[in-house]
């Protein structure tokens, strides 16, 4: 059995070709896709953070919105970018987001890629230690979050209150039971898996990792899964770590689909930079029959390795067709692999 979710970038355009031209088309189709999802049986609705982009920028109203309109589908994110992030303000409003939800939120965080604004964290308020990276800002800033919804008390509390304390030092409010088990980090390579495992975070690799071995895709994600959990068993930490893999996988069964992604029934990894310094290699997409599918997803490592499959979904295509793309999925795929 393996956990199946779609992940949306949240593009909106205002092009005739796109169905969803709007920030406001986006959110309510979003919370319209989690519900008709959740309805197909697909386990989880995530959403890619942008900032500076026609995407999903603010994710907390949005995932409070699909937690309250849903019942059993786990809401996330893969991931939000941690530069960008005041640790407590966010704390409160995941632990407002899990609470809504009954506990349902799977938020995944990262250092985050490269945006369209240059240092656009710094119009955030943020700038990282004289010596240190944006990197290294995400991290501490990460850490930070994670001790916070611990539930903790830190704050000393103000002697001549407006409403009573209780005793002790103060915490963050609301705080959510159970939220910091539901905690992943989308890692790019090897060593950031390690280090979050040493954390106790669940990891998230995407269909993007480091080339850091010139091998496929799929192994080098399988590998890095397995320095994850050895180091997670290493670390002492006795939960059952999470691991999600995302891919763009699209079951050819009517003219549409075969109009939209045929021309993916070849497609192959591709190397690129990603950065100045940093060499990547961007995942296949999978397009073909679902018996072909089968076949093809029975080779691939890592997907193999993960107990979470997340399928990117073209929002801009609307709900409907993207029901459509996750039911078969669900139905023609998944049984076929063990899966359901």
């Amino acid at each position: 059995m393996k956990k199946i979710g779609f992940l949306s970038f949240g593009h909106w355009s205002p092009s005739p070709h796109s169905k969803t031209r709007s920030a406001a088309d986006f959110l309510h189709q979003s919370i319209d896709l989690a519900v008709a999802a959740g309805e197909l049986g697909v386990d989880g609705a995530y959403f890619r953070v942008h900032h500076f982009a026609q995407q999903a920028g603010s994710p907390f109203p949005l995932l409070s919105a699909i937690g309250a309109r849903t019942s059993k589908i786990e809401i996330g994110t893969g991931v939000i970018d941690m530069r960008y992030e005041n640790p407590l303000y966010m704390a409160e409003n995941a632990g407002a987001a899990d609470l809504i939800s009954g506990g349902r939120l799977q938020l995944g965080i990262s250092r985050g890629s490269p945006e369209q604004v240059i240092d656009g964290w710094r119009y955030f308020g943020y700038a990282p230690a004289e010596g240190e990276t944006g990197a290294d800002m995400a991290r501490q800033h990460a850490e930070a979050f994670l001790k916070v919804i611990e539930g903790d008390g830190f704050a000393r509390p103000n002697p001549r209150p407006m409403f009573p304390n209780p005793p002790g030092l103060l915490r963050v409010e609301p705080y959510s039971e159970g939220l910091r088990d539901r905690i992943w980090w989308g890692s790019s390579s090897n060593a950031t898996a390690v280090w979050a495992a040493e954390l106790g975070m669940n990891l998230q690799s995407s269909t993007l990792k480091d080339d850091e071995t010139g091998e496929p895709l799929h192994v080098q994600q399988r590998k890095q899964i397995e320095a994850y959990r050895e180091a997670y068993k290493k670390a002492g930490h006795t939960r059952e770590p999470r691991v999600s893999v995302s891919r763009s996988i699209f079951a050819l069964t009517d003219d549409m689909d075969r109009a939209y992604f045929g021309h993916d029934r070849d497609s192959r990894d591709q190397v690129g930079m990603i950065d100045d310094t940093t060499r990547a290699i961007f995942g296949r997409s999978y397009a073909a029959e679902p018996d072909v599918l089968v076949k093809q997803l029975q080779e691939d490592e890592a997907i193999q390795a993960a107990d979470t499959l997340l399928l990117t979904v073209p929002n801009q295509l609307g709900v409907d067709y993207n029901a459509h793309v996750l039911e078969s999925i669900l139905t023609q795929v998944a049984p076929e692999l063990g899966w359901r």
